[in-house]
């Protein structure tokens, strides 16, 4: 894995735009702590550091093609780089390195963007065109590499972080409004917004052309979801072609030079792909778990049970309270964006764990997206049943809620019916993403001072649910819901907590559930095979029958999550008070600072469970601190 970063610029060369380059480069040092390189040339300024992971001795970038007129830097990884090499040396393409690099550059010399349709992988790429001084950006289909663009005037900055686009002197740091709203909504910034007004993310799937009479913006690929998909096929059919796709995708995800290991929480997910793993590897591989003091959040056991069924070499951390309160300061200072998933923490002393190890690991990300695994799925059709009840229902629903004890165990009654009763009312597909968001309506209008609710009376902060709806082109419900938690919270929450919490330590995380031919194969089963009756993946679970124990497969569902609200109470007060103070919110000037103090004063108190609205509101005090002057 790699960082990027360059701009094109209009100037004669000089020492300045050498140095520039190299100061946007330094802050991506552990995302690539093998090596860097440069290319300055009228036009253009390119910068690269390296993690060497395929042809560690060769493969050094900024690269250029045989013919000179094309140079490249590249983030990620073409799994079936092989068998295009073989495909392109037919074509009559001369190679010097051994590196996927190499292969998407003559690729893209050839075909041009058809390229990325026969790359299967990730990565972010920038391609200069020297003849016709062009520069080509583009993403993996799934947004699983970053990459952050800003065109000022005549000229276009890119970068794999924030941090190094920062770095360029004509990009500002002024907020974005719109985006501060969606954040408390979603617990994260949808592309291509960023917390910043004139800073984009380059969409999941899309590429662009800039020169300096303008930009051009497209797509290469989208989700594949249909409202009819092919029915004539059972399950178990379904079931075993999934796992061959499967198999396919860990194997060419252990294509590496270095030592690769294992995410293992053992879940459904990341046991399935430890368990091909193991079948494909000819060595012992490394696995890696995090565990918790508090039983109900603790997988731990199920993750020692998996590992010793497989014969990894296991490796094991337990994360107190009071150690992740020590890692949320480093982990605030790595995001130069806020988000709000507190699974960043402990997936950030997982990474380190691995670090110690190995340079690549294999994890079991993209599931729940696939295979309607989020509680979210069967709450939506809690409430289709539950369409045959009289509106004043939901009126009744409400207070009930608000006397239930408080509660801090994981997945209480308590808090699971507050996220239930938030989006009773609503479209089906704003209740989804508002359960798995932070703030709803109601609250968020609390939230947000009188002057920013001004600046945002034109505003919807629900568009990119209708954009996204509208591009998908699909009309039943469970299908937009898939469509949406792949296009949001997967590639704008999920990806980018994994990616930041891992590059913190130079490790790359590679997602076989996300490979090109899997997630087309799994977009073409039936919504039911999916979901049956409320048993989530029920497609996945067929598949792994024989290969993983019933203990494993038919396990209530945990997700990778500490104890928030106790920890927040606990051992994150001091913090809370000090970033959240009167005099901190209102520095922002962004806030009501009285509503600030009730749900702190009602958490704190355990009169009420404000874990959905306190950890956001920190992790983004945290980050106006560290990130917004």
């Amino acid at each position: 894995m790699c960082g990027i970063a360059g701009f094109t610029q209009l100037h004669e060369q000089s020492a300045d735009v050498a140095e520039l380059i190299r100061r946007m480069t330094a802050p991506l040092t552990m995302r690539g702590p093998d090596g860097e390189g440069f290319h300055v040339a009228p036009g253009i300024a390119l910068g690269h550091r390296r993690l060497s992971i395929i042809d560690l001795t060769g493969g050094a970038q900024p690269m250029r093609s045989n013919d000179g007129r094309y140079y490249i830097v590249y983030n990620g990884e073409v799994y079936n780089y092989l068998e295009l090499r073989a495909e392109l040396e037919r074509r009559g393409c001369v190679f010097h390195t051994q590196s996927d690099t190499e292969v998407l550059l003559n690729q893209f010399v050839l075909d041009g963007v058809e390229a990325l349709q026969r790359c299967n992988g990730m990565f972010a790429v920038a391609i200069w065109d020297r003849d016709e001084e062009r520069l080509f950006l583009a993403r993996d289909r799934l947004g699983i590499k970053p990459l952050y663009y800003c065109v000022r005037g005549r000229e276009l900055i890119f970068a794999s972080e924030l941090k190094a686009l920062l770095a360029h002197p004509r990009v500002d740091r002024r907020l974005n409004a719109l985006s501060v709203s969606k954040y408390f909504t979603y617990g994260y910034i949808p592309a291509p917004h960023t917390i910043f007004e004139d800073v984009h993310k380059l969409e999941p799937g899309g590429y662009l052309f800039f020169n300096p009479n303008g930009l051009r913006k497209s797509r290469f690929w989208d989700i594949p979801l249909e409202d009819n998909p092919v029915s004539d096929r059972n399950v178990d059919e379904w079931a075993e072609d999934l796992l061959a796709v499967l198999r396919d995708s860990v194997t060419k995800r252990l294509r590496s030079d270095v030592p690769v290991g294992l995410f293992l929480s053992g879940g459904l997910d990341s046991s399935t792909v430890t368990a091909l793993a193991a079948q494909q590897s000819g060595n012992r591989l490394h696995s890696f778990s995090v565990g918790f003091d508090d039983p109900s959040y603790d997988e731990s056991p199920y993750a020692r049970r998996v590992a010793e069924l497989f014969g990894t070499e296991h490796h094991e951390e337990v994360l107190t309270l009071s150690h992740a309160a020590e890692l949320f300061p480093q982990i605030m200072r790595s995001l130069h964006e806020p988000l709000a998933d507190a699974s960043i923490i402990p997936t950030y002393a997982l990474s380190r764990l691995a670090a110690e190890h190995v340079k690549v690991v294999l994890g079991g990300d993209g599931a729940d997206e696939l295979f309607a695994g989020y509680p979210a799925f069967q709450a939506h059709k809690v409430v289709q049943n539950l369409s045959f009840l009289p509106i004043g229902w939901r009126d009744w629903l409400r207070p009930f809620v608000q006397r239930l004890p408080v509660s801090h165990r994981y997945a209480s009654i308590e808090f699971l019916m507050q996220q239930f009763v938030k989006g009773l009312g609503l479209s089906p597909e704003v209740r989804f993403l508002l359960w798995m968001g932070c703030y709803g309506n109601v609250e968020k209008k609390r939230l947000l001072s009188v002057d920013l609710q001004q600046r945002l009376l034109r505003e919807d902060a629900f568009e990119d649910i209708s954009a996204h709806i509208r591009q998908s082109g699909l009309k039943g419900d469970f299908q937009r819901l898939q469509y949406l938690c792949m296009k949001l919270y997967l590639q704008d929450n999920v990806l980018l907590k994994v990616d930041r919490a891992s590059m913190a330590h130079s490790l790359e995380v590679r997602v076989p559930f996300l490979d090109r031919d899997v997630v087309e194969y799994a977009s073409r089963i039936q919504p039911a095979d999916k979901l049956r009756g409320l048993t989530t993946k029920y497609v996945l679970k067929r598949a792994v029958r024989r290969l993983l124990p019933n203990e494993i497969i038919h396990r209530r569902k945990t997700g990778f999550m500490m104890p928030v609200a106790v920890w927040l109470n606990q051992n994150m007060r001091e913090t809370i008070e000090d970033l959240c103070s009167p005099a901190a919110v209102a520095e922002t000037g962004l806030f009501d600072a009285s509503f600030v103090r009730q749900i702190l004063d009602e958490h704190f108190q355990e009169r009420r469970d404000h874990r959905k609205h306190i950890y956001p509101l920190l992790c983004f005090m945290a980050w106006f601190r560290n990130h917004a002057t």
